[in-house]
């Protein structure tokens, strides 16, 4: 792993390492389809699900003082995500995904769910394992910066405005997941802390695709705007219809 957790624990390092995994799959996957959304080829949807894979990871690791960052000293993340982009890029998932608006709306939003509530967490418990007298403020940016990096930098690289400033709850899901396993890493033990963090921001963005919540936005200035909105209303009904 990356780095011993406080403990020295092998058991945790194997934990991490799991959830690691299961995120770098979610990520590649919502990389992957946004880059076959946007007509890209084969090396094209690779890139963007690795971006998405560990764009987040790296910055982190900078950020911590990791050089080079983790993502080039173990494969298998990379190897992973680019499985993934490979697989999602098959004729027929592809065709599946293209042709069938939503099971692309709800795959893009599972995937992207999980991976900010996993990354999210893991963040958090890197910082701590950097920095085991770490206070709050940190290891809660850390854990954010890495929940978010990656779909920023995919967002950017497929040339749409970046999904944490147009859509929904989305960076504050993973604000309050960090905020929960970061207040519970010394009360409850390191891997329950991580997986209740997790469940928090996974919980807060389903609700808040269900329920429509959206940070407030400025009121639109023009027909663009307002057409634009529009449309943002009508695909989250389409992605959560009213129960």
């Amino acid at each position: 792993m990356r780095w011993r957790t406080e403990t020295g624990d092998a058991r945790m390092d194997g934990f991490v390492l799991i959830l690691e995994l299961i995120g770098t799959v979610a990520f590649a996957a919502s990389g992957a389809i946004i880059a076959i959304r946007k007509q890209m080829d084969v090396f094209g949807v690779c890139v963007l699900a690795l971006t998405t894979a560990v764009g987040g990871g790296i910055i982190r690791d900078l950020l911590l003082g990791v050089i080079p960052p983790y993502t080039f000293q173990n494969p298998i993340y990379a190897f992973t995500a680019t499985l993934v982009a490979v697989i999602v890029f098959i004729k027929p998932v592809r065709y599946y995904l293209t042709g069938n608006h939503n099971a692309y709306q709800r795959t893009i939003l599972a995937m992207d769910t999980i991976g900010l509530g996993i990354f999210s967490v893991v963040g958090v418990s890197n910082a701590y394992a950097a920095q085991p007298n770490a206070g709050i403020y940190l290891t809660v940016f850390v854990g954010v910066l890495s929940g978010v990096g990656g779909g920023i930098l995919r967002d950017v690289m497929a040339g749409d405005t970046p999904y944490i400033f147009v859509k929904d709850v989305y960076a504050c899901a993973s604000l309050a997941g960090a905020l929960v396993c970061a207040l519970l890493w010394r009360v409850t033990g390191h891997a329950t802390a991580m997986i209740i963090g997790a469940m928090v921001v996974m919980v807060i963005r389903a609700l808040s695709v269900t329920f429509h919540w959206r940070t407030d936005r400025l009121k639109p200035f023009s027909p663009f705007d307002e057409a634009q909105d529009f449309c943002y209303t009508v695909q989250d009904k389409l992605i959560f219809p009213a129960w």
